[in-house]
Order: structure tokens, then sequence, then C-alpha cells
């Protein structure tokens, strides 16, 4: 009981030092909106994207640069280009941007060059990258391990709040018997880990779905329970997107998502 506490009073701590405080994250109004592609392609692909979402309204860009894939042979992105590519269109569009940062070795390329470093669902438990990151400065997006309960989730924003405050929480499913979903949406998690820690909660409907036609209502749900805001992946054309193209949005149908948010 005595750690909940510590954990809740140094969150609410880290709360008041944020524009969070105010009704905003990283100074984008909540709930804050992150979209892009799962990965990062192209030069052309970026910029299509970008370029929509911006007249859209988004403000925070993401794109995965360095990717954690589980099969071997599958689309690992393009790396150090892929970050470069990533934030010459945020600079271009006047965007913050976010991506996965997988291995301490790279995590001084993508903090020279992101505004927000992500750590993935597999790396929650990467203690040593944890740490490393919250040296950087840079606001960092916590997502949950998929095996991870919420006291685990809780224990990992602790090696980062502990190097500094900018630090926003992103549920994104867990992995249960059931199949019909990529994942299992943990909507709960969302008030719980608000209530724990005070940080920013996300939820990337995106993930927690594993297809494009359940992203709406996970995203409908993630904000009536209060969540900071969704991550979201738009492709220009998910049909031939080189990684998960079967849960990412096409530009119109996230417009569609934005009309009924």
């Amino acid at each position: 009981m005595a750690q909940e506490t510590r954990q809740h009073e140094h969150g609410r701590g880290a709360q008041a030092a944020r524009s969070g405080a105010s009704g905003a994250v990283w100074g984008v109004p909540v709930p804050v909106v992150i979209a892009g592609p799962c990965a990062v392609e192209s030069a052309a692909q970026m910029e299509a994207v970008a370029s929509r979402l911006k007249e859209m309204g988004v403000r925070v860009l993401r794109g995965g640069a360095f990717k954690a894939r589980t099969a071997a042979d599958s689309f690992q992105g393009l790396r150090e280009e892929g970050i470069n590519l990533l934030a010459q269109a945020g600079r271009k569009f006047g965007m913050l941007t976010i991506s996965e940062v997988l291995d301490c070795r790279h995590a001084g390329f993508v903090a020279e060059r992101v505004d927000i470093l992500q750590v993935g669902s597999r790396n929650m438990y990467n203690y040593e990258l944890l740490k490393e990151l919250a040296k950087t400065g840079k606001p960092v997006f916590l997502k949950r391990s998929f095996m991870a309960t919420l006291d685990e989730f809780a224990h990992a924003a602790e090696y980062l709040l502990k190097g500094r405050g900018d630090v926003a929480l992103c549920e994104r499913g867990i992995r249960t018997f059931e199949a019909a979903t990529r994942n299992t949406l943990d909507i709960m998690a969302v008030p719980i880990m608000k209530e724990r820690l005070g940080l920013p909660v996300f939820v990337d409907v995106s993930h927690s779905t594993g297809r494009a036609a359940l992203v709406a209502p996970a995203a409908k749900a993630a904000i009536a329970v209060g969540a900071d805001g969704i991550m979201v992946e738009v492709h220009p054309q998910p049909a031939n997107a080189l990684s998960d193209n079967y849960q990412q949005l096409s530009i119109e149908q996230f417009s569609e998502l934005l009309e009924v948010l």
C-alpha cells in the first residue's frame, strides 16, 4: 500500500510539471490523435499521408523505422533512413513526430531527430533501454507489454519517471485466449493507470484490434472512458502496406473516424 501511495504521489508531481494538467499533452489539446503509417516506407508515402493529416488538424505524426517483427523475414523497417524521412515530414508540415526506439544503441540517433520516443510492447521490460531513454530529455511514450499486468506496467513507468517526468502511457491490448481480435483491449486500464500514476494514458486502437473495421468502436470507447488520446495507423494505400495492412486505415476512413469522434 505504501508503495502504491508513493507511486501515485510521484505521478501527480510529474503531471503537474507537464501541460497535461491544463488539458494538453506535449502542448497539444486533449484528446490527442497520433496518426500515421505503421512503417515509414518512402518519402512519397510520408509526404502523402502527412499532408492530409495536417489538413485534418492532426498534430502528432507516427511512423515506424526500427521495426520489431515476430517473423524474421518480415519487413524490418528503413531504420536510420526511415527516421530521417519521418523527421523531414514532421518539419515540413509542422507536426510533432513519434517513433519507436528498439535498442540502447539507437537512442541518441532517434532522440536527435524525433520529438517523442516510443517504447514498444516487446521492450516494456527492457529496463536498460528505459533508463537510457530517460536520459535523453525527450518525452517518452510507453506501451504496455502484451503480457504485462498493470503492476508491471506501472513499475516500468517508474524507471522513466526517475529520469524525468514527461511520460505518457499507452494501452495496446493484451494477449488472452480470444482470437477474434489481434489483442484484447483492456479498456479499464485507462482509468486505473490515470488514477494510479496521474499520467496521460493513450489507447492504440490499431494494435489492440488488428482490424480496420474495429478501429472506430475502439476509439470511441477509449475517449469515452477518459483516454487522453489515441494512436491510429493510417496509410495512403493500406492494401499495399509493407506491414500490418489489415489494421491500417485509409486516409478516407481516418477522416470518417475523426468526424465520429
